[in-house]
């Protein structure tokens, strides 16, 4: 019996482009790119909550809210858009990853350690599925992303030019 392209991949699975995708896309903190805007935007407030919580007392320590109450408020948009930011990257930075592998015609992988790796060539038609799965599913997550760190990147711009101002 034939066996497909599709079933063939000297790969270990666990490195496999397909795979990797999908445990991202299972994954509890890269799962958030996926979400209804609704969702993804409450997750975004609770991590910039929390952000609250670490940059407030650095924030009144620097600007007390009693003296300088507009310093205070623009460093802690600063520092949350901040937090927010690396918290954004770090979700960007894993689905960017696996797009880069799905998207490659070659797939880098080791058999059984650091020492031993290997490349394999795509089939096409794994090629074409893998980067079906780029276009459909992962380059609207990194759009996304891109757009959210672009809201923050302007804050952040924006937060730093009113505190020179004043």
């Amino acid at each position: 019996m034939k066996e497909s392209s599709l079933d063939f991949c000297p790969v270990p699975t666990e490195q496999q482009p397909v795979n990797e995708y999908e445990e991202l896309k299972e994954s509890w903190f890269f799962r958030w790119g996926m979400l209804e805007p609704l969702a993804y935007f409450k997750k975004l407030a609770w991590v910039a909550f929390f952000g609250l919580f670490l940059i407030a007392p650095i924030a009144a320590a620097s600007f007390p809210p009693q003296k300088a109450l507009f310093k205070f408020l623009l460093s802690n948009v600063l520092g949350i858009s901040i937090f927010t930011g690396l918290v954004l990257m770090r979700l960007y930075l894993g689905w960017l990853y696996v797009c880069d592998r799905l998207q490659s015609e070659k797939v880098f992988y080791e058999e059984s350690g650091w020492y031993d790796g290997q490349t394999w060539i795509k089939t096409p038609e794994i090629l074409a599925r893998d980067r079906l799965i780029v276009t459909y599913q992962i380059q609207p997550i990194l759009t996304r992303l891109q757009k959210t760190v672009l809201f923050l990147g302007v804050m952040i711009a924006l937060s730093s030019f009113l505190s020179l101002c004043l």
